[in-house]
């Protein structure tokens, strides 16, 4: 469910054209739904309500400043991965005691930004690590709280660059490893080791692998329990799925149906870090048309939304939708939907990289120049994977909210490229 639909052939978010935001601020630009983050919010809110849990959004998937204020001023938390996500936490007013920190590469001072900002759990991925954190903590006169990473090698059947939960991964601890681990520094005076992370991939499409791995896990809990281990928080971690058109995705009503019997009862805090599933749907890229050109058996429509904008497709094969902004169609967003007069084409971007692709051999209605394209499900894993490579400036950010609009982020200019160059 979102905001992005077509009203008398033209397509608006919320209850903007977006050719209006594209007059304005030009393409390509990311295209935000405020609504359609808070329902995606709410939503699991509401059906995960009866574990009170802490939803920490993960700034991975979407980290505009304007985002995440806005999803703090609804009551989120955060997952972050590095100094930097933290640092926009805070640049944010997030509260900082609603932040869990993963990551198997915590460089010392990012441990040290953590321990001063007293953020609720160090998500603990290696026996190394623990030592390191337990260290600085120690020297800082802090107490930290860890979450070991168990991978309860599980497969959550997700692209094999997004699957984490699998023994053969560098994140976490297998869940043979996790006892030794408790019992080597289960009573460390400068970390509380008292609860358990887990991430095993993302997206994925049932909830039967998150079944799998927290009953695993809570069989290792009552074990660690069983051996004086205070055990009290469970962090089930993120990867709930997004409908990107090519198989309908779970609501958070479908997963919690399945995973709070689970939980229910246990006596553990509970931790969920979504991110795809609030933010894909609600955010598009918008593109435009610069040329068409044949090769060979091929058709090509070629953008200048490319890779550097949007690298899912070149990177996973990823899929995504892509429609004209304004049409007579109303498609239907699925990778089945095929209109009468389509035809089939690429649609590829100017990078100097034959991967540069939006999509391939996709069925679009007759386009010209100038015309804008929609890429959907753009919202998650978009603009926060974008790079200024073949010196092309990053793109434009634009929230919209009801019948208003307004740049979160200014397309960046050609002295933006050298500005981190100059005056050395």
């Amino acid at each position: 469910m979102d905001r992005f639909e077509y009203r008398n052939g033209e397509l608006h978010c919320e209850d903007v054209p977006v050719r209006a935001i594209a007059d304005a601020v030009g393409t390509p630009v990311y295209i935000y739904s405020a609504n359609t983050l808070r329902d995606h919010y709410r939503r699991l809110v509401g059906a995960f309500a009866e574990l009170s849990p802490l939803i920490c959004f993960s700034v991975k998937s979407l980290a505009n400043l304007h985002v995440l204020k806005l999803l703090a001023a609804e009551g989120s938390g955060f997952d972050v991965v590095s100094g930097g996500e933290l640092f926009r936490v805070k640049s944010a007013g997030g509260d900082v005691r609603k932040v869990v920190y993963a990551g198997v590469g915590k460089t010392d001072a990012e441990i040290n930004a953590g321990l001063a900002a007293e953020i609720a759990y160090f998500n603990v991925e290696s026996e190394a690590e623990f030592e390191n954190l337990s260290r600085l903590a120690g020297a800082a006169g802090k107490v930290a709280h860890g979450a070991l990473r168990v991978n309860p090698d599980v497969d959550p059947k997700t692209h094999r660059y997004t699957t984490t939960g699998k023994k053969e991964t560098k994140f976490g601890v297998d869940i043979e490893r996790a006892e030794r681990f408790f019992f080597a520094y289960g009573k460390d005076p400068n970390v509380r080791l008292d609860a358990i992370h887990l991430h095993i991939g993302s997206p994925i499409y049932s909830a039967q692998p998150y079944v799998e791995a927290i009953n695993k896990t809570l069989a290792l809990i009552d074990r660690l329990r069983k051996g004086g281990y205070a055990v009290n928080c469970i962090d089930i971690g993120g990867g709930f799925a997004a409908d990107y058109g090519q198989t309908g995705s779970p609501t958070a009503a479908d997963y919690a149906a399945e995973i709070v019997p689970l939980l229910r009862g246990k006596g553990l805090r509970i931790i969920l870090e979504p991110g795809r599933t609030i933010g894909c749907n609600a955010g598009i890229l918008l593109t435009k048309v610069l040329y068409l050109k044949e090769g060979g058996e091929r058709k090509f429509c070629i953008t200048d939304g490319a890779m550097t904008d949007l690298i899912r497709p070149a990177l996973y094969d990823a899929f995504h939708f892509i429609w004209p902004a304004k049409s007579a169609i109303v498609p239907q967003r699925s990778a089945e939907f095929v209109a009468d007069g389509a035809m089939k084409m690429d649609i590829v971007g100017g990078v100097c990289e034959s991967s540069d692709f939006l999509a391939k051999e996709r069925m679009l209605p007759p386009v010209q120049r100038g015309d804008l394209l929609a890429v959907f499900s753009a919202g998650a894993y978009g603009f926060v994977m974008s790079s200024q490579y073949n010196a092309r400036p990053r793109v434009a950010e634009v929230l919209v909210e009801g019948s208003k609009w307004r740049p979160i982020r200014r397309r960046e200019t050609y002295d933006d490229l050298i500005a981190a160059e100059q005056g050395l």
